[in-house]
């Protein structure tokens, strides 16, 4: 697990994504879900390779169940990139890298 992913709470949500003056890239995981564990590296690199750009940030929805509640998660991964509080895209399933680049490099 990387250092540079921050992992939200339902508590911390607003001041981690809706707050922050760069784009923020939201993964909505599960421990047991398949296809986020494997976009996880994915994340990681994205994480270090934006530092100081966008932010990622995961937020697990069995922990966190009113922030998915919010964002109307049904299936997982899905990604949300924010920008100024807002949701300027929206990826549901396992991308690579380079999809998710192209999603951030939009919002920076």
């Amino acid at each position: 697990m990387s250092d540079t992913v921050l992992h939200a709470t339902d508590a911390d949500f607003d001041s981690h994504v809706l707050a922050s003056d760069q784009p923020v890239l939201v993964d909505f995981w599960a421990p047991w879900c398949g296809p986020c564990k494997m976009i996880a590296p994915a994340l990681d690199q994205l994480a270090a390779d934006y530092a100081g750009k966008a932010k990622i940030v995961k937020v697990d929805v069995d922990q966190n169940q009113q922030t998915a509640l919010k964002y109307h998660v049904r299936s997982i991964p899905m990604l949300l990139l924010f920008k100024g509080g807002q949701v300027q895209a929206t990826q549901i399933g396992a991308v690579g890298k380079a999809q998710l680049a192209q999603m951030i490099d939009k919002a920076i």
